[in-house]
């Protein structure tokens, strides 16, 4: 049955089915909208007492509910300068060191660095003997990213790419999952060094949104975009504070953090599918 499933990840017109769910998502369907938000929380046990707006009826689409936001309380932020946090809901699917260029994705599975951020061999140096954590955010789960810690925005590339869904069954059978994805890299200069916050897509993602570009995934042509803000003498400096929303998903996905070569060290209490929240400790900062 996993082999099947498998086949049909790649046999799948996975565009088309995110497109089509992406039109459904942004549909001001009346009473059909609210029925599916009814039907998804109750599947998905959404905590909807977190939400700013709790009753499903001042939803217009499916899409203003999957990126709802949270009560101001609902996520108390670590504010220890010395302390990065989770930037999103979800769960651990793996952490721990990048050895030469290589990250683990499942047991007997890694992809590249250079992969990753594709060919971007200006960042790879940054990175190459650094730490990394992936964060697999559910459906139900709150789809809005946050910052780790304090940043200015330097780059942003974006990499066209397959659309297969993450889940436990892709990620240990489907080879360079991560990087065959499409996918969007943010790169920050922090107190901890170069940190990049790389938003992954997947079936069903309709697009992928940063406050200070929208919509930008999926892309009808297929070439990498890269945008350089430090260099840009002719637009604002993009400062975001620790726990400031930095993006959201329409419809959910994963999110992988990538940190300079002794820069941090992980919370010991750490583990692969550990229960992860906004504001919540990651890792111990080591100053430049």
């Amino acid at each position: 049955m996993n082999r099947l499933n498998i086949v049909i990840q790649y046999l799948l017109p996975k565009h088309w089915i995110t497109k089509l769910t992406g039109w459904y998502a942004n549909l001001h369907g009346g009473w059909i909208t609210r029925f599916t938000i009814a039907l998804f929380v109750r599947f998905y046990n959404v905590k909807m007492e977190e939400a700013q707006q709790s009753d499903i009826s001042s939803y217009l689409t499916f899409n203003d509910f999957f990126t709802r936001s949270l009560r101001v309380d609902a996520r108390p932020i670590n504010h220890d300068p010395g302390k990065l946090i989770f930037p999103a809901d979800g769960k651990i699917l793996q952490f721990g060191s990048i050895n030469e260029g290589y990250l683990l994705q499942a047991k007997g599975h890694y992809y590249t660095l250079e992969a990753l951020l594709a060919k971007n061999n200006s960042e790879i140096e940054y990175f190459k003997n650094g730490n990394f954590i992936t964060t697999y955010l559910s459906p139900g789960d709150y789809h809005r990213i946050h910052m780790p810690c304090d940043g200015i925005l330097q780059e942003m590339i974006y990499i066209p790419g397959e659309l297969f869904s993450i889940s436990k069954l892709t990620t240990t059978n489907i080879p360079n999952l991560f990087t065959r994805n499409e996918r969007l890299v943010c790169l920050f200069n922090t107190n901890f060094g170069i940190m990049a916050q790389i938003l992954v897509g997947a079936t069903i993602v309709g697009n992928i949104e940063t406050i200070w570009e929208k919509n930008i995934i999926p892309s009808q042509n297929k070439i990498i975009k890269h945008w350089e803000y430090s260099k840009n003498k002719n637009s604002n400096i993009t400062k975001l504070s620790k726990g400031q929303e930095m993006g959201r998903f329409r419809l959910g996905s994963t999110v992988i953090n990538i940190f300079s070569n002794q820069k941090i060290q992980f919370n010991q209490q750490l583990h692969i599918n550990y229960i992860t929240r906004v504001g919540q400790y990651l890792a111990k900062g080591i100053q430049k």
